[in-house]
């Protein structure tokens, strides 16, 4: 990769699908209601120049970590793997000690935006989880809606010195015709904390009210591009996710177009830079 700057996809997920472990795959996701793993995604990240991506995952089971793990050691593609641990569990340092010991896990997820508890991320028995990950210098990617934005700057103020990676640009109300200017107002507040990057991902099937496009989700990323910077911004495909309102080369090209006024830089950290610097 030299002479060039790495482009890497920060967000995508893989399974092999049974409708008991993947109940959320339906409706307008049905599509994805088959086994969707690396061989599937390599010509899709060849296709646009990608060297690789960051494997998430998308159950909240241990056996999912180890799952990624294991595809992560036999495709070179998988760069990096955010697992899952039971974070409020008084027992989780030592699982997290044994990852922690593998080169291609990089951080951990939570699905808050599933918990029925929109103050979740604040309880303490979560938060001494995440201060285990810390403490093994892995990150945290934090996955939300916009109405957990309040509470979650909340808890990003409890680890200042710690890689916090907002998947989905926190999800905002994405309607045509409107704008989410509550998401907005919040997302710069959560801004002002250098320590948290953002992913330019789940954004096209967040929209209501018609069909997305770059002028429909343009405003909000221009919003986060003030907010955060080019340097505190990573692409993400949301692939397979993704399918059920965009292909994975489509939104690279649409990400690659609301970037086009961006410098050259500026374009390589949005591209594979800041996930780079973050991840790995």
């Amino acid at each position: 990769m030299e002479n060039r700057h790495v482009k890497i996809d920060s967000h995508q997920h893989f399974w092999q699908y049974n409708p008991e472990e993947y109940p959320w795959i339906q409706g307008e996701l049905a599509l994805c209601q088959r086994d969707l793993l690396p061989q599937d995604l390599a010509p899709l990240l060849a296709e646009s120049g990608l060297d690789g991506s960051i494997a998430v995952q998308a159950r909240q089971i241990v056996e999912e970590t180890d799952f990624l793990l294991a595809l992560a050691k036999q495709h070179p593609i998988i760069l990096g793997v955010v697992g899952w641990v039971p974070l409020v569990s008084a027992q989780v340092e030592a699982l997290i000690e044994k990852y922690a010991a593998e080169p291609k896990i990089v951080g951990f997820r939570h699905v808050i935006q599933d918990e029925p508890d929109d103050q979740f991320i604040l309880r303490p028995d979560f938060q001494a989880g995440v201060r285990a990950l810390e403490r093994h210098d892995l990150c945290y990617d934090i996955l939300i809606f916009e109405k957990h934005l309040v509470p979650t700057i909340a808890f990003v103020d409890q680890f200042p010195n710690m890689r916090l990676v907002l998947d989905h640009i926190a999800k905002p109300k994405i309607r045509v015709g409107a704008f989410d200017h509550e998401w907005a107002k919040n997302i710069r507040e959560l801004a002002k904390r250098p320590h948290v990057t953002c992913k330019l991902s789940g954004m096209m099937t967040e929209v209501s009210g018609g069909l997305g496009s770059k002028e429909v989700l343009l405003p909000y990323f221009e919003t986060v591009l003030e907010a955060f910077g080019p340097e505190r911004l990573m692409f993400g495909s949301d692939w397979p996710v993704c399918l059920m309102r965009t292909e994975h080369k489509a939104w690279v090209k649409t990400v690659e177009e609301m970037i086009s006024t961006c410098s050259v830089e500026e374009q390589a950290a949005i591209m594979g830079g800041t996930a780079e610097r973050v991840y790995l």
